[in-house]
């Protein structure tokens, strides 16, 4: 872990990818970073139950836009309404999201640590 990578140590981030692989490593480079991982869920609509569950404690998410063929916008706006900091996560350039979604950080994959913990990090406000 680096001195950047910091800023993750003992937050708790929801990982939303509907590739498993893509997941493990997502999991992987989160946890190496200090984080400590929720998840993963890949399906729009247990994560958006997951998200609206006010038991379910944690403080970032990572959010693939595309899960089994629906965009995630859904969890996109229910995080963003309760004030979680997020990174959308695609395979694709920026054109692939919405207009009113493009203030918010994206990653592409496949993503470095670096990259990663910075987009978590960004506030879109």
């Amino acid at each position: 872990m680096t001195d950047g990578d910091k800023g993750l140590c003992g937050r708790r981030i929801l990982v939303i990818e509907d590739d498993y692989l893509v997941a493990l490593m997502v999991v992987d480079l989160l946890e190496d970073a200090g984080a400590e991982v929720v998840g993963p869920i890949g399906w729009l609509e247990e994560a958006l139950s997951f998200i609206e569950d006010d038991l379910n404690r944690f403080d970032g998410a990572v959010l693939d836009v595309n899960l089994h063929g629906k965009k995630s916008y859904p969890l996109a706006d229910a995080l963003a309404k309760r004030a979680i900091h997020f990174t959308f996560a695609t395979g694709y350039g920026s054109g692939v999201l919405d207009e009113p979604y493009r203030r918010y950080p994206r990653c592409e994959k496949p993503f470095s640590q670096r990259l990663l913990v910075a987009a978590l990090m960004h506030d879109p406000d």
